[in-house]
């Protein structure tokens, strides 16, 4: 099993099942070969043998010697069967979402639904391409995680179309302003908070801030760390909160913290919008000659698995991953099945759990 929680030709028949959910292949149309398959998801030819095989077993596949594989068209009969929930994520195989998407999945499954799923990439143009698909897809309802929330939501018109035809939709994570639909989400603010709080009781009073800021998530978790700053009035140091978007969360907060660890004044800590980005700071933090937590406190945030996945076990903010999935699920199928109206759930707040391990200390 890969680490992102899914096996690679799981992920594969997913994407596949994918093509013929938003029918980009149709009854009896031929199917990439096994070598485009591997060459398009860089996997190997065993892993997509694999994934095909078990799709022909299962007969949403079939084979013509010597032809290729082709679309046997079942699973579109069984969508027509079979009431259908979209869910769309901005990732689908990466960090925390496959948790997500397996919480909500159980739970549709349970209730008698079944799930489409869609990605958008954190690309907007994308977001606005798989509503569209959807809405043709004629889905009873959406589970949404908004793509760059903080920069507004050019695809308004698809969500208003959504609420003309009385579809529902819950969004996770965060929402767009505009809207006025229900949201289950972790309070990012507190989380951030408390971990700044731990740092500063714990003697800092240099800590510096990474945060990706055109999601709303980071905006919040950045909001919370300037919060506890100015609760405990210790004053933020000139340049010690990092905002950075999502194109340049692989150079610009690393150049940053290479060059803050280099400074005389070092900062004895760092904060960062998730545990990808703190799990990557370690290498700089080697890089600079230094050690997590001697030198140097990280603290991650959504305690994915990256948090226990290296020598230095991450302290980080709960994300509840699997719990929001199925809370998620629950609340869409009581909404469309008019159990409970939607304009009664507003935001569903999860309080933040402090997790303490290896990589911070006390002064």
């Amino acid at each position: 099993m890969t680490e992102s929680g899914f096996p690679k030709y799981i992920q594969l028949k997913k994407e596949i099942q994918s093509w013929i959910y938003s029918g980009r292949f149709k009854s009896n149309e031929q199917l990439p070969s096994e070598h485009e398959l591997s060459r398009l998801f860089s996997m190997s030819r065993q892993t997509v043998r694999q994934a095909v095989g078990e799709m022909v077993q299962e007969g949403l596949l079939y084979r013509i010697q010597g032809k290729g594989t082709y679309c046997s068209g079942s699973l579109q009969r069984r969508m027509n069967d079979t009431p259908t929930i979209g869910v769309l994520t901005t990732y689908i195989s990466d960090y925390i979402f496959p948790l997500i998407v397996r919480g909500a999945e159980a739970t549709l499954r349970s209730r008698g639904y079944q799930l489409l799923l869609a990605s958008t990439d954190n690309n907007k143009d994308k977001e606005r391409e798989s509503l569209e698909m959807m809405l043709a897809q004629s889905v009873g309802g959406l589970i949404i995680e908004p793509t760059k929330s903080a920069e507004g939501n050019p695809s308004e018109s698809y969500y208003r179309a959504l609420e003309d035809q009385g579809i529902p939709y819950i969004m996770i994570n965060e929402r767009y302003a505009e809207l006025d639909c229900p949201c289950i989400k972790v309070n990012d603010e507190l989380g951030v908070y408390k971990a700044v709080e731990y740092l500063i009781l714990g003697g800092h009073r240099h800590i510096a801030g990474f945060f990706k800021t055109d999601d709303l998530q980071g905006v919040n978790r950045r909001n919370g760390f300037i919060a506890a700053h100015q609760h405990y009035q210790l004053p933020l140091i000139d340049g010690s909160v990092v905002s950075y978007n999502t194109e340049e969360r692989f150079t610009k907060p690393f150049s940053i913290a290479a060059a803050m660890l280099q400074q005389a004044n070092r900062p004895t800590a760092f904060v960062c919008y998730n545990d990808e980005l703190a799990i990557r700071m370690l290498d700089i933090v080697r890089e600079a000659s230094l050690r997590v937590p001697d030198d140097l406190s990280i603290i991650g945030f959504d305690d994915s698995f990256l948090a226990t996945a290296t020598e230095v076990k991450l302290t980080t903010i709960v994300h509840p991953k699997i719990e929001l999935g199925i809370k998620a699920a629950e609340l869409l199928i009581d909404i469309k099945e008019r159990k409970i109206d939607r304009h009664a759930i507003g935001v569903i707040d999860y309080e933040p759990e402090f997790i303490i391990r290896d990589s911070t200390k006390k002064l």
